[in-house]
């Protein structure tokens, strides 16, 4: 939680609570169905929180946007974003039940009435979103095609690895032009070593 208070001094005593009360909820929800690795609930801020935070220091959303997170898994990065922005709109989706099942349970157990939880694949999901974003789904190139013509601003993806390389792979093959695809270095928000490599990749719209 200190990481959290560190590098976000401004959050409010709700979203301080809030943010408090996610580790034992996480801790007791894992224990029933396997969301985080066990081994990684020690790290659970800074692997999880903390780097789902990065989108909010990147690209701060406006207030009444509207987020979509794809392959939310057990809510990450869309639960920690919400309870940052909790005058935005946030549809948290994955195929799997028993995710969402968690995510619903943590989003009634916070009182988080701006998140909606649905089990859906992204390619079925109707309608548009100011921004959509997730962590470590897939490869770009087989990503983008799921979300092309549902959002308005940007597509936000938290990503390791080659990324240049996925990045470029992704605008051949889907046709998007690079200079609409920024790459961005979380350890220019983050100081820990764990960031080291970490990427931020957003894709604008083009107007």
């Amino acid at each position: 939680m200190e990481e959290i208070l560190r590098y976000f001094p401004e959050i409010d005593s709700q979203a301080r609570s809030r943010f408090g009360r996610l580790y034992p909820l996480y801790k007791e929800w894992n224990e029933k169905i396997n969301v985080i690795s066990r081994k990684d609930m020690d790290n659970f801020y800074l692997h999880h929180v903390l780097h789902s935070l990065a989108i909010a220091r990147h690209c701060p959303f406006m207030e009444g946007a509207t987020v979509l997170d794809v392959g939310t898994g057990g809510g990450f990065p869309g639960i920690p974003l919400a309870i940052y922005y909790p005058q935005c709109r946030f549809t948290l989706i994955d195929s799997i039940g028993k995710k969402i099942r968690v995510v619903q349970e943590v989003a009634n157990a916070l009182s988080l009435a701006n998140v909606t939880a649905l089990q859906i694949r992204a390619e079925q999901l109707d309608g548009s979103f100011d921004h959509i974003v997730s962590r470590a789904v897939t490869e770009l190139s087989g990503f983008y095609p799921w979300i092309k013509g549902k959002y308005n601003k940007s597509v936000i993806c938290l990503k390791g690895g080659d990324t240049e390389a996925e990045v470029q792979t992704a605008a051949a093959k889907c046709k998007i032009r690079r200079e609409l695809i920024e790459i961005t270095d979380i350890s220019r928000f983050f100081g820990e070593e764990y960031f080291t490599g970490k990427r931020i990749v957003e894709i604008k719209r083009n107007f």
